[in-house]
């Protein structure tokens, strides 16, 4: 009987014989709870990934992508593209609502631009209502905040009556680890959502690009928490786009040794520019720079001011450092997640506008609440519509791409109304899911009682 001998029974004998360290590229790593624990071991070759598909070619001077049939690397009831603050209580409140749950995340680590971009403060947690400061984030968000408190130096400024607390941005990272795991959320980090996957007018899930390469994940219910509106535009909704300040965070060390005296003379009032923002790490500081108004979604504009602001925040702490005549000051670091603030925007069944949110009555479809920014106005109620698209069925939108009138864009983009709208979303989706509706024909009544169980203020 006569054998083949592969390439496999080759890497086999070398390894064997003591060449294995020398062919092999790739190992499997040994499977551990704690990584940290696992102990090293020889390389093992394994049989390189094949293309799963026939490249790109030119034809006639144009690029040609052939068509293929995706893998489906996943089905669940709902998935939530992007794991920003939105995202994230998206993703929780879905999963403790029963609904198999799934999340897909660019980056390695949720937060986003939060933790990511260092924008560390969470602002608009209270508004005033009855000449008495309220706080508006509760329920999932308000939980993170409270477990982000509870960790070594990981919250600074949070308390029932204090507003607008900041984070710690690895203690929030591993404090939103925590919450999806024990909420069973199906996790994909470094997962890009690149398309949507329709049947007919339907959303009825998402193609991810990996290192693995292109997947698709499928699902009852689709939230779109990518911030820029990457699904819903995709999948062909109708929205709107405008310009806004690109900028990138940077953190300083050894700020306080640097002596009253020059601090006051670096900044005086305004220290806060010149040295940055508290955090809870005494010797550290988070300085934001707004940057010009840009195109968030052209690569060219986002490759150009990543670079320019990276040099201009080198030059300004050389600056800083050579006024203050102390070497201890230092760039501690600079954000990974450049500050796009605002893209697309929505178009939904209902478009928000800053005159509505000032008014004292509530929509009788309010899914949550927005805060002040400094704590001293009234609450303004959100209404479901601002995160149903119009025309598009099988997809709802969350955080700062939700739809509202441009004067509402800076209350809507803030953190504590990305937890909010995101909590909102990932309930509604799981009642969608469970009922199998369309999310438009969610039961708004079951969807506020589902909310206030959950913990989250709608002030009804």
């Amino acid at each position: 009987m006569s054998s083949r001998f592969t390439r496999r029974d080759l890497m086999r004998l070398l390894s064997a014989a003591g060449f294995g360290s020398v062919v092999a590229t790739t190992r499997v790593p040994e499977a551990s709870a704690d990584p940290a624990s696992a102990k090293p071991r020889e390389r093992q070759p394994i049989e390189p990934t094949t293309r799963p598909h026939p490249p790109a070619h030119l034809a006639g001077g144009q690029v040609i992508q052939p068509e293929r049939t995706l893998p489906v690397l996943h089905e669940t009831d709902v998935l939530v593209a992007g794991g920003g603050p939105a995202g994230f209580a998206a993703a929780v409140a879905a999963a403790r609502a029963g609904a198999r749950t799934a999340i897909v995340e660019r980056y390695g680590y949720f937060g986003g631009l939060w933790t990511g971009g260092f924008v560390l403060l969470v602002i608009s947690t209270h508004a005033k209502k009855d000449g008495k400061r309220i706080k508006v984030v509760r329920g999932v968000g308000d939980e993170l905040l409270e477990r982000v408190s509870r960790l070594h130096r990981g919250i600074l400024n949070y308390a029932p009556d204090r507003i607008n607390p900041t984070v710690d941005p690895e203690a929030t990272k591993y404090a939103m680890d925590e919450m999806t795991r024990e909420a069973r959320v199906k996790v994909l980090l470094h997962c890009w959502a690149v398309d949507a996957v329709m049947d007919g007018r339907d959303v009825a899930g998402v193609v991810v690009e990996s290192k693995a390469g292109r997947r698709a994940v499928l699902a009852k219910v689709v939230v779109d928490a990518t911030g820029d509106g990457d699904v819903f535009a995709a999948a062909g909704a109708a929205h709107t786009q405008v310009l806004h300040a690109i900028g990138l965070v940077h953190r300083l060390g050894n700020v306080d040794r640097v002596d009253e005296e020059e601090r006051a003379r670096l900044g005086g009032k305004n220290s806060r520019r010149a040295l940055g923002a508290h955090t809870p790490h005494a010797s550290v500081r988070w300085v934001n720079l707004r940057g010009p108004s840009a195109d968030g979604l052209d690569v060219e504009t986002l490759s150009r001011l990543e670079m320019d602001h990276r040099r201009s925040i080198w030059k300004r702490v050389e600056a800083i450092r050579k006024r203050a005549g102390d070497d201890d000051l230092y760039l501690l670091d600079v954000a990974p997640q450049l500050g796009v603030r605002t893209t697309r925007l929505l178009t939904g069944t209902h478009c928000l506008t800053y005159e509505e949110s000032r008014r004292p009555e509530a929509f009788p479809d309010v899914v949550a609440v927005g805060g002040a920014q400094g704590g001293n106005h009234a609450p303004w109620p959100i209404p479901y519509g601002v995160l149903v698209p119009r025309q598009l069925d099988g997809l709802l939108t969350a955080g700062r791409c939700c739809s509202v009138g441009n004067r509402l864009i800076e209350d809507m983009r803030l953190i504590g109304s990305c937890l909010t709208t995101g909590h909102a979303a990932g309930a509604a989706a799981a009642l969608a899911a469970r009922d199998g509706c369309r999310p438009r024909d969610v039961d708004v009544p079951a969807l506020q009682r589902l909310l206030t169980e959950q913990g989250a203020y709608l002030g009804i």
